[in-house]
């Protein structure tokens, strides 16, 4: 699926960018991309980017459709920092795409259908919620720190460098 060329500049309504994501989670699924997944990233009704779920295609697990949209939103305006940006999803976002949507700075969620939804469908996303809540120790993937005398170097140079760019 290839990006649109063209979208008119002026602003459209929240009904049919949500409508456009649902689209494109119907096309990921017709043209064997992915997952039922789609997304767009507007600012001010106006489209900046959007993307279908290419998960199985790009044998990527992380190749959800908000992610791509994030990427290809910020690699169009030239930042990583999407504030006054809204995101148009064709399914409430999993933990990670949630994550990716706070780190974006995103103003804005919308989405079509629920977490349940999505769970009657084989998309069931109740026990990613449930280990990232859990205390490190006690989620089921063991995660055990190495922490040796220079481990915090780079948050050293990190927190001198004069020129860094926050996020």
């Amino acid at each position: 699926m290839t990006e649109p060329k063209y979208f008119p500049s002026q602003s459209y309504p929240a009904e049919f960018w949500i409508k456009r994501a649902q689209w494109l989670a119907e096309q990921s699924v017709l043209i064997e991309q992915g997952g039922p997944f789609g997304a767009i990233i507007t600012r001010q009704g106006k489209f900046i980017a959007e993307a279908n779920n290419q998960v199985t295609q790009n044998h990527d697990p992380t190749a959800h459709a908000e992610i791509q949209a994030i990427r290809k939103a910020c690699q169009k305006l030239q930042t990583h920092n999407l504030s006054g940006c809204e995101i148009y999803t064709s399914c409430e976002p999993c933990p990670m795409c949630l994550s990716a949507i706070y780190w974006a700075h995103l103003d804005h969620i919308y989405h079509a259908n629920s977490r349940q939804i999505a769970a009657k469908y084989g998309f069931d996303d109740q026990y990613l919620y449930h280990q990232v809540c859990l205390p490190v120790d006690e989620q089921s993937i063991p995660n055990q720190p190495l922490s040796f005398p220079d481990s915090q170097q780079a948050f050293r140079y990190w927190q001198q460098k004069l020129t860094k760019i926050p996020y």
